[in-house]
């Protein structure tokens, strides 16, 4: 009986394979660098194939290696995994398409990889590019403000309806300055007036 924690179906997908390919037990076995009796007891579950066996058995067979680690339960299985496990477990393709198939599948999904790391690489840069163009401006900013206070200026903009300038009270010392002005124009109004009040009275 095969142990619980052995994979279950990786014996059985070398044997699959093997018979596929048409060739015997002891041909993959010598292709493979093992012993003709181990890899009877990998293909019938009783023993364990290390990875670097699957690695060799994978080469004999010409599939892909993370294939055969799949199917081991060395791997995860990922997106894009479950293709290759496929292509490889379809009866119907000899050794050489299905390992055409793996390749051309691979490399479309390696030239996926490239285009979407370009991609992010440059949504990248264009961030980089706004955040210091915002950097800039933000310095420009604080020039134009320092400068403003060396010369004396307001560091704010005068607040209200320009209208109401025109509206404005006038400060306390203008008001004292016109008293003076308004009785002395009085004192003349009265002079003038008192002589042609007594010729008409006359």
């Amino acid at each position: 009986m095969p142990s619980k924690d052995l994979p279950r179906d990786v014996g059985g997908f070398i044997r699959d394979l093997r018979r596929n390919a048409q060739i015997s037990l002891r041909q993959l076995a010598e292709q493979a660098g093992v012993s003709n009796p181990y890899l009877s007891q990998v293909e019938r579950g009783l023993r364990k194939p290390s990875a670097e066996v699957l690695q060799q058995l994978a080469s004999a067979l010409r599939v892909s290696t993370p294939v055969m680690y799949l199917r081991a339960g060395l791997l995860e299985e990922k997106e894009g995994q479950g293709v290759l496990t496929a292509i490889a477990a379809d009866s119907d393709l000899t050794i050489a398409q299905k390992q055409s198939l793996s390749q051309i599948y691979e490399t479309f999904r390696r030239e996926n990889a490239r285009h979407a790391e370009a991609e992010a690489e440059s949504v990248k840069q264009a961030a980089a590019a706004s955040e210091a163009a915002a950097a800039a401006a933000r310095a420009a900013d604080a020039a134009a403000e320092a400068a403003g206070r060396a010369a004396g200026g307001p560091t704010q903009a005068p607040t209200g309806w320009p209208g109401d300038a025109e509206e404005a009270t006038p400060p306390p010392a203008a008001k004292k300055s016109a008293k003076p002005v308004v009785k002395k124009t009085a004192k003349k109004a009265v002079k003038k007036a008192a002589p042609r009040a007594a010729e008409e009275e006359n």
